[in-house]
């Protein structure tokens, strides 16, 4: 990347509660991220006890030295405020899905068309995590919402805690950049 014409890029995290959008935020981060975890007032959902309300943040410093802002997104539907605020000026959203919950192909139709009801242009990548705890997952049901979509969007099965497999996320989107 041409690193005069962009100084720093920022790119945005977004999915469902419990996808692991701070996991792979914490995974990727060259500083300690910046959190709005609070207690779910659900109650637990698993091992999960905390939800994003704002926003998370970190950076990361690519191969060629240019800083990426690194920023999460409520997953409730109560917080959808947020979204076009932590969107404006990304350059792109990762779409993180949880492949073990089983409205996970109605999740994506969802934060597809949140996404691009904000910026229809905006570059997508999608990754499904707890792939690896469900035997009821299937890539295909995805790949067809994904293409009924119309658009390129590559999806990718990630575990969010490793940073390699979440940095690859990274790096398919920046390639869809040009």
């Amino acid at each position: 990347m041409d690193n005069n014409r962009l100084n720093t890029l920022k790119l945005v995290i977004a999915g469902p509660v419990g996808a692991g959008k701070t996991t792979a935020i914490r995974s990727l981060a060259d500083m300690e991220p910046v959190s709005t975890e609070m207690a779910l007032t659900d109650g637990a959902m698993g091992e999960k006890t905390t939800t994003t309300v704002a926003l998370d943040f970190s950076t990361v410093l690519l191969d060629d030295g240019t800083p990426l802002l690194v920023y999460g997104l409520p997953g409730q539907e109560r917080f959808d405020h947020m979204r076009p605020i932590v969107i404006s000026g990304a350059v792109g959203v990762i779409v993180l899905l949880d492949g073990s919950d089983a409205k996970v192909t109605t999740d994506c139709e969802h934060w597809l068309d949140a996404v691009r009801s904000i910026d229809p242009t905006l570059p997508v990548v999608v990754g499904v995590t707890k792939t690896d705890t469900t035997a009821n997952f299937h890539m295909g049901q995805l790949r067809e919402v994904v293409q009924r979509s119309g658009l390129p969007i590559p999806v990718f099965t990630v575990d969010a805690r490793d940073r390699e497999q979440t940095a690859h996320l990274v790096r398919a989107l920046l390639v869809s950049l040009g």
